[in-house]
């Protein structure tokens, strides 16, 4: 290629480059890069004046057990998450992969929960776990069976799981249909094969749909990352932001009691900043785990 005709190729990407890196730059480089030099501050939010701390911010998140908490339970959710969506969405979507009239309702129903405002979800699952057997759906149905209501929101020992639960029926119907249209990628040949080798149910999912959904589980695990990182309506809806005694505390709904409740928003920013870091280094964790696909390594 003559250097003339090169140098029109690369201004032509470029041209083409240019707006979205510029749009790129102003929305989201920008503010990081501003949230960084807050979090070095000691600022109330509402006052021109402006202490410059340092690092002072951090060293107080790294002591702030409240802080830890919030980590805590972001981590316990994000497990619980993992869990309940690749065992019930996968087994779910190798259920639903066939033409049957049956399948095409079940697919489009699982979708309701995702259309569904997720202020909306909140309420819903907060008035299904009312302590109340007569308002709560849960505790009614076990008032039928003879079991002793429960403050499912108000306990320590279940307010976490409550909201797992409600988050887990939110997402659940995206990652079925992910799951579905990554199972429906599957080479038409290698399902008909394991079909005459006798490989049905789950001993087809474990050997051969498992493996074959490598990239799908690697988005899959990717989004859910960052969506339990970005926890925050749902808790500040169904527990009032953390009740009882923080344990259902999450890192945005901790940000948010900080910056607008306390009016520390240096401090808050420095937490915005490490809740960002910590899902960026998530998803490069993922994304290390699932850097090479063992199924293309063995051919």
């Amino acid at each position: 290629m003559s250097r003339p005709l090169r140098r029109g190729k690369t201004g032509f990407v470029v041209s083409f480059l240019a707006p979205a890196v510029l749009l790129y730059a102003v929305f989201v480089v920008y503010p990081l890069l501003q949230a960084l030099a807050i979090s070095l501050y000691r600022w109330k939010g509402v006052s021109a004046r402006k202490r410059f701390v340092g690092l002072e911010n951090f060293d107080k998140l790294i002591h702030d057990e409240a802080a830890l908490q919030t980590l805590g339970n972001a981590a316990w959710l994000l497990v619980f998450s993992l869990v309940a969506v690749f065992v019930g969405g996968l087994a779910a979507a190798h259920a639903l992969n066939h033409k049957g009239r049956v399948a095409r309702t079940v697919r489009g129903l699982i979708l309701f929960p995702q259309v569904v405002s997720i202020v909306a979800v909140a309420v819903l699952w907060e008035f299904m776990l009312h302590p109340d057997p007569q308002m709560g759906l849960v505790n009614g149905a076990l008032a039928l069976l003879g079991v002793k209501a429960h403050a499912w929101l108000g306990e320590t020992a279940t307010a976490l799981p409550s909201v797992g639960v409600a988050f887990v029926w939110h997402a659940l119907g995206f990652y079925i249909l992910l799951f579905l249209a990554g199972i429906k990628g599957i080479d038409g040949e290698t399902m008909e094969a394991a079909e005459l080798d006798g490989s049905m149910g789950l001993h087809r999912l474990r050997t051969i749909t498992w493996p074959l959904l490598w990239s799908v589980k690697r988005i899959a695990t990717t989004y859910l990352v960052i969506n339990v990182m970005n926890v925050f309506a749902l808790v500040i809806l169904m527990t009032n932001g953390g009740n009882p005694d923080r344990h259902t505390e999450m890192p945005l709904t901790y940000l948010y009691e900080q910056a607008f409740e306390n009016s520390q928003f240096g401090y808050a920013t420095s937490l915005a900043v490490v809740d960002f870091a910590l899902a960026m280094l998530l998803s490069l964790i993922v994304m290390a785990i699932y850097r090479k696909n063992p199924v293309e390594g063995r051919r």
